[in-house]
Parts: C-alpha cells; sequence; structure tokens
C-alpha cells in the first residue's frame, strides 16, 4: 500500500508546508553538497553492510540465524513510518533525528530500510548462504556505485530510462565484477565453515569443457557483473531497488551457476 493510500491528504500537505520553509530536510540545506548532493553518511551505511555481510560469512553465521532478528527489525522501523505518515509533528521530529540518512522523496514515504531489510530477508531465506551474501554485498556497493557515478557522469551518458544512465550501468558492471572476484576468489575458498549451502565450487562447465582457477573465477565475476548490472537498471513492478538488486542478483547468479555449474 502507498503511503498516501489511507494517509489524510491533509497530513502529508501539511508536513510538506511545514517542511518547506527550509527544505523537505533541514540538514540536507546546512550540509548541502555533503549529505544532500553526494549523500555521504547514506552511502557510507549503505556500504558497511556489504563488509558486514562478508563478516558474518567468514564467521560461519547461518542464514536462519539472521532471519528473526531482521524480521523484528522491520516492526519498530514499519510502525514509525505509519506514525509519520498520520502526524506532522512526529514526522518533523524523526526527520530531524534521522534526516542525514534520508532522501527528501522518503519525508512523505516509507523508509528505503524496510525494503533494504524484506531484500535481505528473502535471499537469505531462499538462496544458499554463498550466493545470498554476494547478492547482499552487490545490492551494497553496486548500487552506491551506481548512484555516485550516475550522479557525477550520468549527464554526459546515454539515459537507459528515467534515472538511469549508462555512467551508474557501467559503475555497477565494474564494481559486481570486482566485488564477485574478491568474494568468489578469495572469501569462499578461504573459508572453512560452509554452513547455509555453498553453491560456488570454483569451476564452471563452459561448451562441455571444465573451467577452474582463476580464468573460472574471471568468467564468473564478468557474468556476475552484467547480473548486477542488469538488476540494477530493471524496474520490476516500480518496487524499490533495495529489494529488487539481491533478489534479481540472487536469481541471476543461482540461475548462470545452474546452467554453467
Amino acid at each position: 500500500m502507498a503511503p498516501s493510500q489511507g494517509v489524510p491528504r491533509a497530513s502529508l500537505k501539511a508536513v510538506e508546508r511545514e517542511s518547506s520553509k527550509s527544505g523537505l530536510i533541514p540538514i540536507h540545506e546546512r550540509f548541502s553538497s555533503l549529505i544532500h548532493k553526494h549523500e555521504i553518511p547514506r552511502k557510507a551505511l549503505h556500504v558497511s553492510i556489504g563488509f558486514l555481510a562478508i563478516h558474518l560469512y567468514r564467521n560461519g553465521t547461518h542464514p536462519s540465524n539472521l532471519i528473526t532478528p531482521l524480521t523484528t527489525c522491520l516492526i519498530p522501523i514499519v510502525s514509525a513510518d505509519l506514525l509519520r505518515f498520520y502526524s506532522p509533528s512526529f514526522n518533523a521530529l524523526y526527520i530531524r533525528v534521522l534526516g542525514s540518512l534520508m532522501r527528501e522523496s522518503e519525508v512523505a514515504s516509507w523508509n528505503g530500510v524496510i525494503f533494504y531489510l524484506a531484500g535481505t530477508i528473502a535471499v537469505l531465506k531462499f538462496f544458499p548462504k554463498d550466493i545470498a551474501t554476494l547478492s547482499i554485498v552487490l545490492l551494497s556497493w553496486c548500487d552506491t556505485a551506481a548512484s555516485t557515478f550516475g550522479r557525477l557522469w550520468g549527464r554526459y551518458t546515454p539515459k537507459i530510462r528515467p534515472g538511469k544512465s549508462f555512467a551508474g550501468s557501467f559503475a555497477a558492471f565494474v564494481v559486481g565484477a570486482l566485488s564477485a572476484g574478491l568474494f568468489l576468489g578469495w572469501v569462499v575458498p578461504t573459508t572453512a565453515d560452509r554452513v547455509g549451502g555453498v553453491a560456488w565450487e570454483g569451476r564452471l562447465n563452459i561448451m562441455g569443457t571444465e573451467v577452474t582457477g582463476g580464468l573460472a573465477v574471471g568468467l564468473m565475476s564478468v557474468m556476475t557483473g552484467l547480473v548486477a548490472s542488469v538488476s540494477e537498471v530493471v524496474d520490476a513492478w516500480g518496487l524499490d531497488d533495495n529489494v529488487v538488486i539481491p533478489v534479481l542478483s540472487a536469481v541471476g547468479v543461482w540461475g548462470v551457476l545452474k546452467i554453467f555449474g
């Protein structure tokens, strides 16, 4: 349900009027370059989750041990958003506290963290641990790269669709390939605890020929980069990127391994 459905329009308009005096998010006005233009705090948090995912993978944390606490986290976050939609005063307080991590589009809409958690829970629930972890890393790093380079150079390259440029898509591909190379070429082979399932076995079958070692990692990295790039640019029924990227990335990597594994 969109936040505007079932929510008094007067409440949303009141929020917009109240915020318009100094911008939708005041801290964006005070630190325009750092927070509004480059989104440094938001991107730093985004990127850090990729490192956390790799840390948990190497520590042998089972996906099932993460699903319950992540799902529990949704309750207060969703509740806070519902309260924001009905209470302009609470929304104003929320914005003052967490405004540095928000986009202006989230002032009267759902918090992106909700979709981030939903995408993470979905891949942890339905995919082997290595594919789930890699898809979370792709969400964390590729989405950030696409946003950063898209804002910097997107105006100079062709538009793929509204809000998506070739510059951002290419950045997602490069970072996705490098991330997969790091994860599949080093993290997975050097992690002894395989709890939660491992789909990557270090080899590919290309037209009846078994490829192993660095060549296999290189080919898989390129294909993963393509998967990440497509996942970042696809408009899947208007769903948030934080859901689309990890789920489509996991499906794509799983499909590649099923075909060539």
